[in-house]
């Protein structure tokens, strides 16, 4: 191996600050442009519609607490995968690092060719959506190849522009709302059904949330960063779509809210008229180079982390002078840009919803497991509630793998098809595992 690499070996410089900045990145973005129609939808009453955003948040608050005590517990590379093989071994271990990296890839693409779509929206020149979202791919490797300070300066400035750009929006929808109030008609009550497709709806925009899991062994201090960046970075995300939904709903009365595909766009329209669906269209933009930054910066932490520790190939685990995984970048990029060539990306986001349920099951799960089998291990963060809120969370948890299996039973036998591939592979290929 060249000068200019080593193995394993990831550089110990971020701060709560990139924490912060990683999981309000990877959250805050066009999910909330879009389900508060849905939710809306399912809900009809505005005080029922907010209380949902808060349930929602409270239950994704509760996951934070009790994964930060398995990151400061466990603060290595790889966020789930790390929980899963030291609760249940290497097979599972594997199991979970193997989907949630694929995973990753799939989200890494949709997310480049929906970056392109915007901007051939606002340029038409540009025309061919793939070749821009492979261009856009491209550039945030070279991105990346500069090393771990400049991607997580450009995380937190990027971020920050966004938390900014969402708070003025917030506030110019309130700003410029109607005074009069919406005449409301008679409503029915919501459905139990309608109910929990509302909080699966709302709890899936709040998907992101655990990023910085993946980034602790970089972290200076993770014992005391991580618990702050998990708790302060969900909060954050809970009043800005909480006041979304307030600035929503004081702009559009709730049948058309419940109508909107983008309610974002409706609302700007009401507004200022015909510019309003270009400056949402900016704004979907502004949204997603963190998010693009960060999910490219997971996917590759999650390879270093399975080539590392003797799961895959260790040249994965290759590190450049900067602190990037190399070769662990440049395989998911590969494997991005095939997805987006081929367009095969929309099936794996498909069943990507059945990976991420189950994959996060597991690792609630494994807090329990750890909890009983090593109960003297000390804990730097303890998950407050125990055990009620790690119950909580656990139930949630099977519960949205159980609605993803019923939801979309096709895609879920596709999903574990997918991963018995990966684990005939696995065990084809396994070689003496190295202790840690």
């Amino acid at each position: 191996m060249n000068a200019s690499t080593t193995t394993g070996t990831l550089r110990r410089i971020l701060g709560v600050g990139f924490g912060l900045a990683v999981i309000i990145g990877s959250t805050l973005g066009i999910g909330i442009l879009r389900a508060p129609g849905l939710v809306a939808a399912q809900l009809q009453l505005p005080a029922t519609i907010i209380a949902m955003w808060i349930v929602g948040g409270l239950y994704t608050m509760l996951g934070a607490i009790c994964l930060a005590e398995l990151g400061t517990l466990a603060p290595r590379a790889g966020g789930y995968y790390v929980y899963a093989r030291r609760a249940f071994g290497d097979w599972v271990g594997f199991a979970v690092g193997w989907t949630d990296w694929v995973t990753y890839c799939a989200v890494l693409a949709y997310i480049s060719i929906g970056m392109s779509e915007f901007l051939v929206e606002l340029v038409p020149a540009l025309s061919n959506v793939r070749a821009v979202a492979i261009a856009i791919l491209v550039g945030f490797v070279a991105l990346q190849w500069a090393g771990l300070r400049v991607s997580s300066w450009f995380q937190q400035w990027t971020t920050a522009f966004k938390f900014l750009a969402f708070l003025a929006l917030v506030v110019a929808g309130l700003a410029l709302s109607p005074t009069e109030t919406h005449a409301t008609a008679t409503t029915p009550s919501p459905t139990l059904e309608g109910t929990i497709a509302a909080l699966q709806a709302v709890v899936i925009t709040y998907a992101g949330w655990q990023s910085a899991l993946y980034f602790a062994e970089e972290d200076r201090d993770p014992t005391r960063n991580l618990p702050r960046a998990m708790i302060g970075g969900v909060l954050a995300v809970i009043v800005i779509y909480v006041l979304v939904n307030i600035a929503l709903l004081a702009i559009l009365p709730v049948a058309e809210l419940a109508a909107a595909k983008l309610p974002a766009a409706d609302a700007a329209h009401r507004l200022i008229g015909g510019r309003g669906r270009e400056i949402i269209t900016v704004l979907s933009i502004i949204s997603l180079p963190p998010l693009l930054n960060a999910i490219m910066m997971i996917g590759t932490r999650i390879l270093f982390a399975l080539g590392r520790d003797g799961l895959l190939w260790a040249r994965v685990a290759s590190v450049n002078r900067g602190g990037t995984p190399s070769i662990a970048t440049l395989a998911t990029t590969a494997v991005a840009v095939v997805l987006i060539a081929t367009g095969t990306f929309q099936r794996l986001i498909a069943i990507a919803s059945f990976f991420l349920a189950l994959n996060y099951a597991i690792c609630c799960l494994a807090l329990v497991a750890l909890r009983r089998r090593e109960p003297t291990t000390a804990r730097p963060f303890r998950a407050w509630g125990y055990p009620w809120s790690a119950g909580i969370v656990v139930a949630g948890a099977l519960a949205f793998l159980v609605g993803a299996v019923i939801g979309d039973p096709t895609d879920s036998l596709v999903a574990l098809g997918f991963l018995a591939v990966g684990l005939v592979g696995f065990a084809a290929a396994r070689r003496p595992i190295r202790t840690e």
